[in-house]
């Protein structure tokens, strides 16, 4: 097969007839064909189109590669899992999220024993929980947006991009096709797979895993790490049925960024972590048509709802930028702790919602911490969540519109925020520190004349967002393992990733230097 690249469509031809446009175009007899990649290109508003690239076989593939200005010959190598000597205890997992299910899956395939350790509930009943706060602000602490299988990620956008350039990133795709995943997730330029994909993908990851001989146990949190000579030996672990042991040298730390609890029993335990910067700031939304019209123009109804990511530099040096944009989605409430509000994005595959919705954030550094405690961050997220719960009196989320936000007293929402349990209109400037308010207000104008609409004073802010990555990092060694021998920290609550994507690899990264670490020896 040869790769044709470079292939303008107009978004108006529907993508089934895109097959009979390259044989025309290039007057091509083919014989196999599949789309390599597929994207938007609208930098010019008068002149929008689609993008694709394309494998095709056909009757002459060395005549047809001369002929054709830009073709290659493909090279099919693939990614493999490697083959290793399973670890004769089972490796413990803690978290079934991204980083933790790749990286059981991972294991195994290649034959080793695997328990998972998930705190929260199965992903059937953690729906009914996540719902049940939503409508009635019934908070389950151990099974929520946060914690629960899936992890973080189910109740989310679903985004599989990634700026990383790594051969697992191919297979993961793959394999999330297999568990139920559209098949157009390997070629666009910015996959998705929405919320009410994930939600069958998890479950189809879990049966795959106990198929092979894998155990998943929900509602059963690692509370403890038993060592010898700064060795694992094994993991204490408890359920509703109370506190034991497993036997295992090698523990799997892939708990994702808001196990706060679970860092500290770490830390306790002589697991060496530091700081690192995160970010905290808040949710904005405006009307999924403003964006579309503002990437598109006229163009947008030919073309799916459209996205963006932003960022600008301020006067002081500090950054503000857009993260985990959900076009067509809603703000879902996502805390995790009692008396704590948090906010995060979510987008089902279609996208069909009437408001866009993104993070809004402001980097935070060590350097602007009170403390050189490790999970210094963590407390300053913390805060900042209780102050919004004691600012509403629950867990309403404190809001305002862009206008009210930028100092004008009576400007008014003209976007409906989609938050529920509900909002309260009020002045929430206060619960954060100074530098996040002061960095927002000059960088909102800023990121409005990037994207007309952005700075629309009608355009509503729902606080606070804290949880977009982890504030701290388990150090660990080229070996993945911990100061802890046999503790290896993964994905990205253990500060390692960033997106699904990058803690699926990451997973896998763990999975195979467990099995790499028995060869070796």
């Amino acid at each position: 097969m040869i790769r044709i690249s470079n292939i303008k469509y107009p978004p108006i031809k529907p993508e089934s007839e895109i097959f009979e446009y390259v044989a025309a175009r290039y007057k091509l007899n083919i014989k196999s064909f599949r789309i390599h990649r597929k994207s938007v290109d609208a930098r010019k508003k008068n002149d929008i189109h689609y993008v694709y690239t394309v494998d095709v076989g056909t009757d002459n593939d060395a005549l047809a590669l001369k002929r054709i200005k830009g073709a290659a010959k493909i090279n099919d190598k693939k990614y493999r899992l490697p083959v290793g000597t399973p670890p004769e205890k089972p490796v413990v997992i803690a978290g079934f999220g991204p980083a933790g299910m790749m990286c059981a899956h991972s294991l195994v395939k290649m034959g080793a024993r695997v328990i998972v350790l998930e705190r929260g509930a199965d992903v059937d009943t953690r729906i009914g929980d996540v719902e049940r706060f939503r409508a009635h602000g019934e908070l389950d602490p151990e099974s929520n947006v946060q914690f629960g299988e899936g992890g973080a990620g189910t109740f989310s956008d679903g985004k599989l991009t990634t700026g990383v350039n790594d051969e697992r990133i191919a297979y993961i795709l793959e394999q999330f096709v297999i568990h139920g995943a559209p098949e157009e997730i390997t070629y666009r330029a910015k996959p998705h797979v929405g919320t009410d994909n994930l939600i069958e993908m998890v479950k189809a990851f879990r049966e795959d895993i106990i198929s092979r001989g894998g155990e998943v146990r929900f509602k059963t949190k690692l509370t403890g790490i038993v060592t010898k000579d700064c060795f694992v030996t094994a993991a204490r672990v408890e359920d509703e049925n109370g506190e034991y042991e497993i036997e295992t040298d090698s523990i799997v730390i892939a708990c994702g960024h808001s196990a706060r609890d679970t860092f500290r029993m770490l830390q306790r335990a002589g697991a060496k972590m530091e700081r690192k910067p995160f970010s905290v700031g808040v949710r904005i939304e405006h009307r999924q048509h403003t964006i579309n019209t503002a990437q598109y123009g006229d163009m947008h109804e030919f073309l799916p709802p459209a996205d963006y990511k932003l960022s600008v530099k301020t006067s002081t040096g500090r950054s503000a930028y857009t993260f985990c944009m959900c076009p067509g989605g809603e703000v879902i409430a996502s805390a995790s702790e009692y008396g704590g509000i948090v906010t995060n994005g979510m987008s089902r595959f279609a996208r069909d919602g009437e408001n866009a919705n993104s993070a809004l954030l402001v980097n935070v550094m060590p350097d602007d911490l009170d403390s050189e405690d490790a999970l210094a961050g963590a407390e300053l997220q913390r805060d900042i969540e209780q102050a919004a719960y004691e600012l509403c009196g629950g867990y309403r989320a404190p809001c305002m519109s862009v206008g009210a936000f930028m100092g004008a007293m009576e400007q008014k929402a003209t976007v409906s925020p989609t938050y529920r349990p509900g909002v309260m209109f009020c002045d929430f400037t206060g619960i954060f520190p100074r530098y996040v308010i002061d960095t927002l207000r000059e960088a909102i104008p800023m990121l409005g004349r990037k994207l007309r609409g952005f700075d629309d004073p009608g355009a509503v802010m729902t606080a606070p967002e804290t949880r977009s990555s982890s504030p701290v990092r388990i150090v660990r060694d080229e070996a993945y393992n911990s100061s802890i021998r046999g503790l290896y920290p993964c994905g990205e609550g253990a500060g390692y990733a960033g997106g699904i994507m990058t803690a699926a690899a990451d997973g896998i990264k763990v999975a195979e230097a467990i099995m790499r670490e028995l060869s070796d020896e």
